[in-house]
């Protein structure tokens, strides 16, 4: 059953809709949302089990893609333009394959539709492992999660999910229904790689990340055949993070690109692939 899922809107002109990756928020998009707004109204959302939105025990991405449509469908967007990154992104292609029409142009941000390792498990246990009904303060939590979570850029941005709950602190998060969602989470489903949407396909990818191997978009065919890699220059995985001004510059071009007509699933066949030739500039 879809949730009604949590979220911000911005702007003005045609629709947005921005969906945070694992351990992320809507709140982690506001400097790009604002960025855009002049241009697009801008939803930002917290999907399932993140943010203020509802929790459950199924998490997968054809129930967190069914999430953002309803959302779509209840805030009456005209076809908007969906970005995700890492998980956000998976749930973005989930959400094009199995409702293309509702889906004007898909911008995937350093992430794609393929099986990873589990390496995000750890940031769930070392969350669940501080103990917060003793801690102090903010700089006491992050100091204990710092004992559990070695790099140092981490820990700060899982920092962003603690909020104050009665005379204690707590995690915005369901990190129980995370961790026994994901291996789900890290794999793409089986089930969606025989689909095809026919919209443009930007992929934002960070030059020092792993997590999309080959910049030929290769990865995506034959779902998405309209593709293009933009890769960022001195980026990793938070490429939004990592180079905010490329960042956004690589959006507005995605978002200029033509408008193609509703489009429809495909099972296998169709026309050969196309990838998309961006403006040449900086990304």
């Amino acid at each position: 059953m879809a949730l009604d899922l949590a979220f911000e809107t911005v702007g003005s002109g045609p629709a947005l809709v921005l969906l945070h990756g694992l351990f992320g928020s809507r709140s982690n998009w506001r400097r790009v949302a604002r960025e855009l707004a002049a241009t697009h109204t801008v939803v930002s959302v917290d999907l399932r089990n993140h943010g203020a939105s509802p929790w459950s025990g199924a998490m997968d991405y054809p129930a967190m893609a069914d999430d953002v449509k309803q959302l779509i469908e209840r805030l009456e967007l005209e076809r908007p333009a969906v970005l995700g990154h890492s998980m956000g992104g998976k749930t973005a292609m989930a959400l094009a394959l199995t409702s293309p029409e509702l889906v004007d142009r898909l911008i995937v941000v350093d992430i794609a539709p393929v099986s990873y390792a589990d390496t995000l498990t750890p940031f769930a246990d070392a969350m669940r492992r501080v103990d917060l009904t003793v801690a102090t303060g903010r700089a006491d939590v992050q100091r204990l999660l710092g004992q559990f979570v070695p790099d140092p850029s981490v820990a700060p941005f899982l920092m962003q999910n603690l909020m104050v709950s009665g005379d204690h602190f707590d995690w915005r998060l369901n990190l129980l229904g995370i961790s026994a969602a994901m291996s789900g989470l890290c794999a793409f489903p089986k089930e969606l790689l025989d689909l095809r949407c026919e919209c443009p396909t930007t992929v934002i990818a960070g030059k020092h990340s792993n997590y999309v191997v080959h910049h030929d978009g290769s990865e995506f065919l034959p779902m998405f055949p309209q593709v293009n890699v933009d890769v960022v220059e001195n980026a990793g995985h938070w490429v939004h993070a990592d180079q905010p001004i490329a960042f956004t510059n690589c959006i507005r071009a995605a978002l200029s690109l033509p408008d193609t007509p509703p489009g429809g699933n495909l099972a296998g066949g169709g026309s050969p692939p196309v990838l998309w030739s961006m403006p040449k500039m900086e990304c």
